[in-house]
């Protein structure tokens, strides 16, 4: 479950009080992220968001419960999230899948693993018509979590 007081932000930085940012700029969360097939992932959000920072894929993390994941994943359990271990072009990429600006599909080069834990943490997503989030795009809501099919 997503608790606020220790949540480690990208920048590796841990916020030990709730980041006034994140309650000040409206920003887009994740309501679900679902494996649509080997390779893809569907991601929804709550609200329109910017197509430029939505479809950066340097934005989103996968954490697996894997040691040392080598597939779809980008850090496993213990691993802070940094920008050097962020999901790499070369490894995948985001579009919007419709005009609604809420449903996107990120594609990887490689397959899920079945039966793993995977949860998927974007951050850095503003709303639409907007710039300058410099947080998570997940909350206490969210369904980012799934297992590999």
């Amino acid at each position: 479950m997503y608790n606020n007081s220790t949540m480690i932000y990208p920048n590796g930085m841990r916020n030990t009080t709730v980041d006034e940012r994140e309650m000040v700029m409206p920003h887009p969360v994740v309501v679900e992220a679902r494996q649509i097939a080997l390779n893809q992932i569907l991601v929804t959000y709550d609200q329109p968001a910017d197509l430029a920072s939505a479809t950066n894929i340097s934005n989103y993390w996968i954490r697996s419960n894997m040691p040392n994941p080598n597939d779809i994943a980008s850090v496993g359990m213990g691993e802070a999230l940094t920008r050097g271990n962020t999901i790499r072009a070369d490894k995948g990429m985001i579009a919007a899948i419709d005009n609604s600006k809420m449903r996107f599909v990120m594609t990887f080069n490689t397959n899920a693993t079945m039966g793993v834990l995977y949860i998927l943490l974007p951050c850095f997503v503003n709303l639409e018509g907007r710039s300058g989030y410099t947080g998570a795009n997940w909350g206490p809501f969210s369904r980012n979590m799934f297992i590999g099919l």
